[in-house]
């Protein structure tokens, strides 16, 4: 089932959390030091509670019932839970590692994939400005890919986990609340046994100080609050308008890499950010003339009407 065609509520949750993703790197730099799959199996555990009381109150445990009751949507969350949690562990473990400017050029690549998929699997239609925009993000990105070979394989994975699990919500005939709360309480179990593992040897970061503990805790919060808002952008918006938001996130990553976690910058990244918003700027503007037309019209065929 396709999304409704671009809305307010649609760019307002899109712009929403990759504003909020954007800022995420700050937070995991604060548990760097802590096993990457530890903080992943946290963010997965705190958030089944965090997930349920929210569902809980709003009166929808019938719609997560219905959810694990149906089981084309259940196999669906099972893939949509499995590329989620390799994006997290892979990203947790680049922003623990000081390779964020990697990270972010993942995010990079993803919307370039998205419009693919869009393309490709969604019969989704490319205006004349949007093919250039593309052109420009994609000259970008391979700029900065050859410059940074070594790590590619945190992008690459990063950038084709979250675009196919992107896709996957859009597809899947699910909310954002209930969904999400499918996936966590799929992954649960074993994020428990891995803690329990931890616990026996003695290396579980859990219970050392409070300050951990509470980041740890939190961590669903900063988890669960954006993928709602994710979710709930992708089935209202095209894969090709949520790919290009998307490049708000990493540019704010990529920024925070270089002036306050201190990762040099090469000029191949400097070319690379300037080639993105380029093409940014020219998706941005040719939406908004679409949109100016397609009020225009629709005012004159109410008059019409009359």
């Amino acid at each position: 089932m396709n999304a409704q065609p671009d809305g307010r509520a649609g760019l307002a949750y899109g712009i929403g959390v990759y504003l909020f993703w954007g800022l995420v790197p700050l937070y995991f730099v604060l548990l760097t030091g802590i096993d990457a799959i530890e903080i992943v199996a946290h963010r997965i555990l705190w958030s089944v509670p965090l997930l349920l009381v929210l569902l809980a109150a709003l009166g929808w445990l019938g719609r997560l019932r219905k959810a694990l009751g149906t089981p084309r949507i259940l196999r669906a969350l099972a893939v949509s839970a499995l590329l989620i949690a390799v994006n997290w562990l892979v990203y947790i473990w680049a922003v623990t590692h000081q390779h964020v400017l990697a990270a972010s050029l993942g995010y990079f690549l993803n919307p370039l994939i998205n419009v693919l998929l869009g393309t490709a699997l969604l019969g989704e239609r490319l205006r004349p400005a949007t093919i250039l925009a593309i052109l420009f993000a994609a000259t970008g990105v391979a700029i900065l890919a050859f410059g940074a070979l070594d790590t590619l394989w945190i992008s690459l994975t990063l950038a084709f986990s979250f675009a196919l699990y992107g896709y996957l919500r859009k597809i899947t005939e699910v909310g954002a609340i209930e969904g999400l709360a499918v996936e966590t309480m799929l992954l649960a179990p074993a994020c428990l046994g891995y803690l329990i593992w931890l616990t026996s040897r003695g290396t579980l970061a859990f219970g050392t100080d409070p300050t951990t503990d509470t980041l740890l805790i939190v961590s669903a919060a900063v988890t669960s609050t954006p993928l709602m808002l994710f979710a709930a952008a992708a089935r209202r918006l095209t894969l090709t308008t949520l790919g290009f938001l998307q490049y708000i996130a990493p540019s704010m990553a990529f920024l925070i890499g270089f002036f306050i976690l201190g990762e040099p910058l090469a000029t191949p990244q400097l070319v690379c950010f300037a080639l993105i918003w380029t093409g940014l700027a020219i998706f941005s503007l040719d939406n908004l003339r679409a949109a100016r037309r397609r009020r225009a019209l629709k005012r004159a065929a109410e008059a019409y009407g009359r």
